[in-house]
C-alpha cells in the first residue's frame, strides 16, 4: 500500500476514525448482548456448509453426480465468496453494518430452503444463494468487532466467535448424516436443519438496525483495498491456504474413509471429531497466546500441525485418530489467527473491513482450488494418494504465509 497523505488517511466518519477506535479501547467491558448477537451470526456461517461433505456420497448417489460434479458443489461456496466479499465493504459504508447483515441473514435463509428443493439446479442455485449471505457475513464480523470491541479483547472476541461456527460446523457435520437417514425428505431436508438458527440471529440483529448510520450519510468515506501492501497479502494467503484445508477436509475427509471401508455414518462422526478437535484447538489458542502480539511462530507451527495430519492420512491410513487430531488442532488455530490478523492488522474499522474484504475475496478464490482439484485428481488417478500429498504440501505454503502474516504490525506501518 502505497503512502497517502495525512488527510487521505484519515477520511473517515465521526465514529470511524482511529482516534475513536482508540476511545474505545479503554472501555472496560463488552455488551453482553452483542457478544450473543455475534455468537448467534458465527453459528451460521458453516453450519449450512459443513454437513454437504458428510451428505456428499448420498448426494451422488441421488442426483447422479460425478466425484468432479461433488467437488464443484463443495467449490461453488468458495467461488461464491470470492466473488462476492469485495462488495461488502462498500456495501457496508452506503448502507450499514447492521442493516446489510440482517439482510443478508434473511437471504442465507432463503437460499437453505431453495437449496432443498427437489431438482439438481435447486441444488446448486440455493448453494450459490446462501453462500452469498454466508460471504457478507464473514466480512461484517471483522469489521464489527474492531469497531465494538476494545482491541485488546480482539482475539478472545474473535476466539468465542470462531469457537461457536466450529462447535456448529462440527454438529452439524455429525447430524447430517444420521437425519437423511430417519427424516423425511432424506438428504434434502438434512441440508435445511440449520434454517431455525438464522432465523434466530435474524431476530437478534433487527434491534440493531436503529441506531446503524451509513457512513456516506455522515460524509464519511470507506478505506481502499491495500492491494500493495505486503501485509496484506500475508494475511491474504494465510486466510486462503488455512481455508482451502479446511474446507476440503470437510468436503471429502467423509468420502476417503467411506473408501477405505468405513460406514458413512462413522465418516461423518470422524468429520464431528476433526471438528471437535479443531473447537477446542480455536478455544484455547487465546490462553495460550495471551499478552504474545508476535504470532509469527504460532501461525507456522499450527500449519505444519495440518500438513502432517494430511501426511498420516496418506502414509498410515490406519491412523485416522491421529490425523484428524492433528488436522484439528491445527485447523482450529489457524482460523483463529487468520480471522483475528484480518482485525489486528488494521488501523480502524474501515481498514478491517477492506482487509477483510481482500482476505476474504482472494483469499477464498485460493481456497476454491481444494475440494474441485482434489475431485478431479481422484477422479484421474482413483487414488487418494496424490491428492493428499499435494494438501501436505501446501501446508507448508501456509507456514510460510502465516509467519509473515504473524509479525506484530499495521497496515500503516507497512506502508513506510
Amino acid at each position: 500500500m502505497s503512502p497517502q497523505p495525512a488527510s487521505a488517511s484519515r477520511r473517515y466518519s465521526a465514529s470511524e476514525t482511529p482516534a475513536a477506535d482508540r476511545a474505545r479501547s479503554a472501555r472496560p467491558v463488552v455488551s453482553v448482548g452483542l457478544v450473543v448477537a455475534i455468537c448467534l451470526v458465527a453459528a451460521n456461517l458453516r453450519t449450512t456448509l459443513t454437513g454437504v461433505g458428510a451428505l456428499l456420497p448420498e448426494i451422488e448417489r441421488g442426483s447422479g453426480l460425478s466425484s468432479s460434479w461433488g467437488g464443484l458443489l463443495s467449490t461453488l461456496p468458495l467461488l461464491t465468496f470470492a466473488a462476492t466479499s469485495p462488495l461488502v465493504a462498500r456495501a457496508s459504508h452506503r448502507w450499514g453494518s447492521a442493516r446489510l447483515l440482517v439482510a443478508s441473514l434473511g437471504v442465507l435463509a432463503v437460499g437453505t430452503v431453495v437449496r432443498s428443493l427437489p431438482s439438481v439446479v435447486f441444488l446448486f442455485t440455493g448453494t450459490v444463494i446462501l453462500s452469498a449471505a454466508i460471504a457478507f457475513g464473514n466480512v461484517l464480523l471483522p469489521a464489527l468487532i474492531r469497531r465494538s470491541v476494545p482491541a485488546h479483547r480482539i482475539q478472545g472476541v474473535s476466539a468465542l466467535y470462531v469457537t461457536v461456527m466450529g462447535l456448529m460446523a462440527a454438529v452439524s457435520s455429525g447430524v447430517s448424516a444420521p437425519l437423511a437417514h430417519t427424516v423425511p425428505g432424506s438428504w434434502r431436508t438434512a441440508l435445511a436443519w440449520g434454517v431455525a438458527f438464522t432465523v434466530a440471529a435474524f431476530l437478534a440483529w433487527l434491534p440493531r438496525m436503529r441506531g446503524d448510520k451509513p457512513q456516506a450519510s455522515t460524509g464519511g468515506t470507506h478505506s481502499p483495498v491495500p492491494w500493495r501492501s505486503r501485509l496484506a497479502w500475508q494475511v491474504t494467503f494465510f486466510m486462503g491456504l488455512q481455508s482451502l484445508a479446511f474446507y476440503t477436509a470437510v468436503a471429502w475427509l467423509p468420502s476417503v474413509l467411506i473408501d477405505r471401508g468405513t460406514s458413512s455414518t462413522t465418516a461423518g462422526w470422524m468429520l464431528f471429531y476433526y471438528q471437535v478437535v479443531s473447537l477446542a484447538s480455536s478455544s484455547l489458542l487465546p490462553l495460550l497466546t495471551r499478552g504474545r502480539h508476535d504470532q509469527r511462530w504460532t501461525a507456522a507451527g499450527a500449519s505444519v500441525l495440518v500438513a502432517g495430519g494430511f501426511t498420516v492420512l496418506v502414509a498410515a491410513p490406519a491412523l485416522t485418530v491421529l490425523a484428524c487430531t492433528l488436522l484439528g488442532l491445527g485447523g482450529g488455530a489457524c482460523l483463529v489467527l487468520a480471522l483475528t490478523f484480518q482485525s489486528q492488522r488494521a488501523g480502524s474499522s474501515g481498514e478491517a473491513a477492506a482487509l477483510a474484504g481482500m482476505a476474504q475475496s482472494i483469499g477464498y478464490l485460493v481456497a476454491a482450488a481444494g475440494p474441485l482439484l482434489l475431485g478431479i485428481l481422484h477422479d484421474t488417478t482413483h487414488s487418494w494418494t496424490l491428492p493428499l500429498s499435494v494438501l501436505a504440501v501446501l501446508g507448508i505454503a501456509t507456514a510460510v504465509a502465516g509467519h509473515g502474516a504473524g509479525q506484530d504490525r499495521h497496515l500503516r506501518q507497512d506502508a513506510r
